[in-house]
Parts: structure tokens; sequence; C-alpha cells
């Protein structure tokens, strides 16, 4: 028999290498759920009908609600466009509002009765009217069913927001490009069923591709189908670990990167799906994360004033600065951004 500090040594030794072993099993199978993901977003963005930004479009406009505020993924595009198509010199405007919604919709007692929700409404046409945009991206659908059960009622007002909303943005002389709301987490979030309303939602919007001719980016699939995959390993090693957000609503840099690699994918940028996020994206980039920072900074200053000038009415967000100091502020940021990118060409 070996003595007991043997034993507990071997004991030791032997639960060391098999946790070394269980935590190589997770890496590796995450490793290879992701290069699956990455080669499904290449396919998913070939057949969504990938395309280029026409060569009029100068400006463009983001809409969307707190996750479009968070502005990850707007930023994520911007930044990768912006190092890949400097001749283009496109001009981006972040006017995401936190808690929006186009369905007009808002549920009882909302931010703990201090406000119902913002309706975009409300505030579109002062959008349009003061950024003149070429393009616009529309992300909405989240807060759209006010995290409640289906209901064909609100269905309905998210519809007709929508349609209204593509109606109005062609109007004003732009194209619009749609995105579906990201996924839904219930472990999260709680809200049990909100995850299955956001699957209608985003398959409604889809389904306007074919039956209206809208141009419809797909990020709630993709996303959902990660999180399925990641949740499946964490089920195997009797593990609750992963997540794209810690709300349920508000996905972390990773979700953010799946959302922005999907939009560059549909634009025809089929080379970032071998990047699993947009440091890599621009890790041939000279200067990448000094390039990085500094859109981010210029493209948060410039949300922050455009959505001051447009009078939002929601309270609690920061007040920008004078719009035509903004702009002054851009212009200068612009010609440290433009420097660095000619260093890469």
């Amino acid at each position: 028999m070996h003595p007991p500090s043997l034993l507990m040594s071997h004991f030791n030794s032997n639960h060391l290498f098999l946790s070394h072993i269980y935590q190589l099993m997770i890496v590796f199978t995450r490793t290879h759920l992701f290069a699956a993901a990455l080669i499904f977003g290449m396919f998913y963005g070939t057949v969504s009908g990938a395309q280029n930004i026409d060569p009029k479009v100068k400006r463009i406009v983001f809409l969307g609600n707190s996750i479009t505020w968070q502005a990850n993924y707007v930023n994520d595009v911007i930044a990768y466009l912006t190092v890949h198509y400097p001749d283009r010199h496109f001009e981006f405007i972040n006017v995401g509002l936190p808690s929006e919604t186009v369905s007009g919709l808002s549920e009882p007692g909302h931010a703990g009765g201090a406000f119902p929700r913002p309706d975009l409404h409300e505030r579109l046409q002062r959008v349009l009217d003061q950024t003149k945009p070429d393009l616009v991206f529309a992300c909405y659908g989240m807060n759209d069913g006010i995290y409640m059960p289906f209901d064909q009622d609100r269905f309905q007002k998210f519809k007709d927001g929508i349609n209204w909303l593509h109606d109005e943005v062609v109007k004003s002389g732009a194209e619009i490009i749609h995105i579906t709301p990201p996924v839904f987490d219930e472990l999260r979030g709680g809200d049990p069923g909100y995850a299955a309303v956001l699957d209608i939602y985003a398959k409604w919007l889809l389904s306007l591709r074919h039956s209206a001719g809208y141009k419809v980016i797909d990020v709630h699939f993709p996303m959902k189908k990660y999180l399925e995959a990641h949740r499946k390993v964490d089920a195997k090693f009797n593990l609750d670990g992963f997540a794209l957000t810690t709300d349920g609503v508000h996905p972390a840099e990773l979700g953010h990167w799946i959302m922005a690699r999907e939009i560059l994918l549909y634009l025809g940028c089929t080379e970032v799906a071998e990047s699993p996020g947009i440091e890599q994206a621009l890790s041939k980039t000279p200067n990448g994360p000094k390039l990085l920072k500094l859109i981010t900074d210029r493209q948060n200053m410039l949300r922050d004033a455009w959505l001051t000038a447009t009078k939002y009415k929601r309270p609690g967000l920061p007040v920008g600065l004078p719009l035509d100091e903004a702009i002054m502020k851009s212009d200068e940021m612009g010609r440290s951004i433009d420097s660095l990118v000619q260093g890469v060409h």
C-alpha cells in the first residue's frame, strides 16, 4: 500500500491532469464551434444578397434602440469601412436612442414609472430633415414586444411601424436597410417566451425581402445559432457559463461583433468571416487599435451631439456638444484618422 502522503500526491496530480484535459476539451469544442459559425456566417452572408454600398452614398445614418446607442457594432462597421474603403469618404451618424420602439408601445411602469418608452414616430422626421442621409440602417424589434409573451396586436404594431419607417425613409430620398433584432437570452434576462417573440419578429422581417423587396440583414439567427451551440457545450459539461449578454438584451463585445460581421458580410466584405473580432479584422492594419479607439471616440461624440440637436424626448442621456462645435472637433479627429489610414495604403 502507498503511504497516505503519496496517495494524496498521486490524487492531486491526476486531478490536475484531468482538470487540464477538461479545460482543453472545452476550448477545443468552443474553437470548432466558432469555426463552424464563421463558415455559416460566410455562407449566410452570401445567400442573403451581399452587395456593395451604392457609389452615390456618402452619408450613412444608424437608427435603433439602446443596442445601437451602445454603438459597438456600429463603430466596428465604421472602423472596417474606414480602413478598407478610404476613398469613399463616408460620413457616419449614429442616432440610436435607448428604450425606443418603432411600434409606439410601452409597458406599464417602464423605467420604474419614470417615463414611457420613446416612440420613433415622434422624432423620425426631425432626424431625416437634419441628418439628410443617403442610406439608413435601422435595427428595431428588441423593445417592440415590450418583453411580454406573443400578442397579435403588438405584432401588428411592430409591422405597421416597420412599414411606416421604410416608407418615410424612402420618401426622404434615402435608401434603407433593415436589421433584424438581436437575440434575446431568457437565461440572463428572464421574461419567459420573449425569445420566441423575437424569432417571430425576425422571421417576418426576413420575409419582407421577397414579399416587399426590402433589404434586410439578419443578425438574429446567426447570434441565436452561436448561442445555442455554446449552450450545448455548457450542458455537456454541466456548466452555465456562456452568454452573449449579461442582462438578456444588451450584447457584450462578442455579440456586437457578430452583428457587425453580418452587416459587413451583407455588404460584400467576405474576408471578415475569418475574423473572430474587430481587432483581428484590423490586425493587418498598422495602428489598428489606435484607429479603432479614435474612430470610436469620434463617433460617440458625434452621436451625443446629433441626438441633442435632433431633440430626443428621453431623459437620462448625456447632453452632446453644440453641433457646430462637434463637427469642428470631428473634422480635426477625421484628419488624424485619415493620416493613419493613408499610412496603411
